[in-house]
C-alpha cells in the first residue's frame, strides 16, 4: 500500500473543500494559521548574533504541531498550500 500525500492549508474550511477535489491519495489538514512567533516577553531577536530571530511555538499550538509532524512522517510527500500572500508565505516557512 502506498503512502498518501499530505497537503497543509491554513484553515479547516479550506482543508475540507480542497480534500474533496484531491481524492484519496491526499490527506488535507489545516495548520490553523500561524504556529510560531517571536516571544512577547523579551526582544526576540539576538542583536549580538547578527539579528537572529528566536521563533517559538505559539502557546496552545503544541498539539497541532505534533499532529502535523506525525502526519508528515507517514506521508510520501508534503505540500504546503498556504495562501499566496506574505502571511501565507510566513506560515509555510514556519511549517517547513
Amino acid at each position: 500500500m502506498s503512502k498518501t500525500n499530505l497537503v497543509i492549508v491554513e484553515s479547516p474550511a479550506k482543508a475540507k473543500t480542497i480534500g474533496k477535489y484531491l481524492g484519496r491519495d491526499y490527506k488535507v489538514v489545516a495548520s490553523m494559521g500561524h504556529i510560531r512567533d517571536l516571544p512577547k516577553s523579551k526582544l526576540g531577536v539576538d542583536i549580538e548574533a547578527g539579528f537572529v530571530p528566536d521563533y517559538q511555538p505559539i502557546k496552545g499550538k503544541e498539539e497541532i504541531i505534533s499532529e502535523l509532524q506525525s502526519s508528515a512522517k507517514k506521508s510520501a510527500k508534503v505540500f504546503l498550500a498556504t495562501d499566496p500572500d506574505r502571511e501565507g508565505e510566513a506560515i509555510s516557512w514556519h511549517l517547513k
